[in-house]
């Protein structure tokens, strides 16, 4: 095991002037990182349906596998990231390495032929993401105290939003001053990638954490079963949360759902665009209100909208019909995106976060990977509706699952903002 790196005491974060809004400045930072990563990869992602299937001429069960596979490998590697960053006792050059992996793989879709290379480019893209994620979270866990986390992880889940905006944008005026010019697009994306890499290095890793703000205050990062002393009730959530995923399929159906229903090609990064401003403006908002209201209340509001919504598809038909329900939507991240890994980081003893977020992102993988699948299969051989309305029932039984669940407070936290 390499030996813990020693910082000075001045990398604690919260011993550094906030700039504004009562965040540090390694929020911002890990803020613009997200911002430029996301303004690369959204640029692709809304054209990769359309991509997959008109040009490298896949279906829905191709995408659905394609997604699937990709996004568990993310969350499952973010277990072990999580682990080896509990361990080693930093995180920053974990970080590091994931962003840099996935800006450098993420143009080589410009070069594929076949839904399989497809595959492959995507998977290696996204086991970057799984390898920054938990120990990413963990930073921004350690920025925050009990009464901020939901201010902090609202505003990252903003920023990563931002970024989803400028991308479909810059996509759509790309491919309106060169129409059909996918690949050369998909190439371009190396720049904000590279970018995102270099805001990196101006973070300062932070290296003390406050004693009892999780749930337990300790827990051993060395011990090789440490998993085993997270808190039961973190455990709860968590397969709570897989109830939930379960029902959560690829973004990229409702894209698909969108095309087939009638919506122009260049109009899809704008309304991926339009999404994410929904995304942005809920999500801090979001944030600062699940540390007042409550982590669950937030949690279960925003599933009830993912239920309504997915609804809203199985039954709707026209294009303006389906365009609002897609922008509604966005309601659903905005509440409980960032509000799902403040409780978590509630629940997690402060030295094992990573771990608990490699938990955490794994119980999102290992659902997403069985509902993509699962609904690509009933999209092709039942219908598209049928698998809309199997979303929403999982979402409407997780909901359920949520509110029957007792959450207590962490000793050194607010009764409110963990009930």
């Amino acid at each position: 095991m390499p030996p813990a790196r020693v910082q000075p005491p001045s990398a604690d974060p919260r011993q550094q002037p906030a700039p504004r809004f009562g965040l540090p400045r390694p929020v911002w930072l890990l803020g613009l990182t997200s911002l430029f990563t996301d303004t690369a990869s959204e640029a692709i992602y809304p054209l990769l349906p359309i991509y997959l299937t008109r040009v490298l001429g896949a279906g829905a069960a191709s995408l659905g596998l394609i997604e699937g596979v990709a996004e568990a490998a993310n969350s499952l590697l973010k277990i072990v990231s999580g682990r080896l960053s509990d361990r080693w006792r930093m995180r920053r050059p974990i970080v590091i390495g994931g962003y840099a992996l996935s800006s450098a793989v993420r143009p080589l879709i410009a070069l594929v032929a076949s839904w399989e290379q497809l595959l492959a480019v995507r998977l290696f893209d996204r086991v970057g993401k799984g390898v920054r994620g938990a120990p990413r979270d963990a930073m921004l866990a350690a920025c925050a105290t009990p009464e901020t986390r939901g201010r902090v992880f609202g505003f990252h889940r903003s920023m990563d939003h931002v970024g989803a905006i400028v991308g479909p944008l810059l996509a759509s005026a790309f491919l309106l001053a060169w129409p059909g010019r996918y690949r050369w697009l998909f190439a371009l994306t190396i720049i904000p990638g590279a970018i995102a890499v270099a805001s990196l290095f101006l973070v300062e890793e932070p290296t003390r954490v406050d004693a009892g703000v999780g749930r337990g205050g300790g827990g051993n990062p060395d011990d090789s079963h440490a998993w085993r002393t997270l808190p039961r009730q973190l455990y709860t959530v968590l397969g709570v949360i897989l109830v939930f995923t379960l029902g959560n399929s690829a973004d990229a159906f409702l894209l698909l759902r969108l095309s087939d229903a009638g919506v122009a090609t260049a109009a899809i990064p704008l309304l991926w665009a339009l999404l994410h401003v929904v995304k942005a403006v809920m999500s801090t908002w979001g944030g600062i209100k699940s540390d007042r209201w409550g982590r669950r209340r937030l949690i279960g509001a925003g599933w009830l909208v993912y239920a309504i919504v997915y609804a809203g598809f199985a039954v709707s038909t026209s294009e303006s019909a389906l365009v609002a329900w897609f922008l509604v939507y966005g309601v659903y991240y905005g509440l409980s995106e960032g509000t799902e890994r403040a409780l978590v980081a509630d629940l997690a003893p402060t030295t094992l976060r990573g771990t608990a977020f490699g938990l955490y992102n794994a119980s999102l993988g290992v659902g997403s990977l069985l509902a993509s699948v699962v609904f690509g299969l009933v999209w092709k051989f039942v219908s598209p509706e049928a698998a809309f309305s199997l979303g929403a029932g999982l979402a409407l039984a997780a909901t359920l699952l949520l509110g029957w669940v007792r959450v207590t407070p962490p000793p050194a936290a607010s009764g409110r903002a963990s009930a």
